[in-house]
């Protein structure tokens, strides 16, 4: 199985960083982040309406460069999970995870026996297609696959200390809008309740050897994060990316010219 860099370099207490994509599902964008430098790319299939065959082109073009495509998937059941991995994800993006019992059930769906339950299918695309050993590939994918969990609730935050000491999972991610709403201070993100919860996220992850991972807008907030002890952070998505830059050129082009 492919070597998951990005997870050997959390693992390291290195910072990994990477972007999301939502909307631009072209055969080239896997490249295109590749080529800008992302160590990681994160697919959403919660918010973007994607089916697995979209994820399944998407992760045949990012696997042709050395950019880790993860999926976030809709919602924590087994199918939602075990097919973007079947088609090549090198790991997954789980959403509203909210109690160590859901903690447990993601880590059991997405490791081969005998450490978890994933079904059994080689010699296709998340191998590479490739022959081999198939105790050697299941070992090897399990130790490969990435898993974040999404604290974004403040169930989530309550139970966050248990989620993070659930083998496993690797990063605890926080879903920041989702989170503000959940805990009534809709996108307040200086308020001292959401504060509070990302102080109490970061210090679970660090006492449980994982990785605080993060959604950044801009580079100062990104910055700020890794200093707070962020050490994985998706740099803005492919709409807002585009948005931002379109519209800085257009409102350039209208300025008078200076003479």
């Amino acid at each position: 199985m492919r070597t998951n860099h990005v997870k050997r370099k959390l693992a390291a207490g290195d910072v990994a960083l990477g972007t999301m994509v939502f909307e631009f599902d072209s055969t080239g964008i896997g490249r295109i982040i590749n080529q800008a430098g992302a160590e990681f790319v994160v697919y959403d299939m919660e918010h973007s309406g994607w089916s697995i065959q979209t994820i399944r082109a998407l992760m045949a073009t990012t696997r042709a460069v050395d950019l880790v495509p993860l999926v976030r998937v809709p919602a924590t059941q087994y199918h939602l999970m075990s097919r973007p991995l079947d088609v090549g994800a090198m790991g997954l993006m789980i959403p509203m995870v909210e109690s160590v019992e859901q903690a447990r059930l993601i880590a059991q769906s997405v490791k081969y026996p005998p450490v978890g339950r994933r079904g059994s299918a080689f010699g296709f695309a998340h191998d590479d297609y490739a022959p081999g050993d198939v105790m050697e590939k299941m070992a090897s994918a399990n130790d490969e696959v990435l898993i974040l969990a999404q604290i974004e609730t403040a169930a989530g935050v309550d139970h966050v200390e248990e989620i993070a000491g659930v083998d496993g999972i690797d990063v605890l991610w926080i879903g920041h809008f989702d989170l503000s709403v959940s805990l009534g201070v809709p996108a307040q993100f200086d308020h001292p309740l959401f504060t509070a919860a990302v102080d109490r996220v970061i210090a679970a992850a660090k006492t449980a050897n994982k990785t605080a991972g993060i959604m950044t807008g801009n580079v100062q907030t990104g910055r700020d994060q890794i200093a707070l002890g962020f050490r994985m952070l998706a740099y803005s998505g492919d709409v807002m990316i585009y948005g931002d830059g379109l519209k800085q050129g257009i409102d350039a082009l209208r300025q008078p010219r200076k003479l």
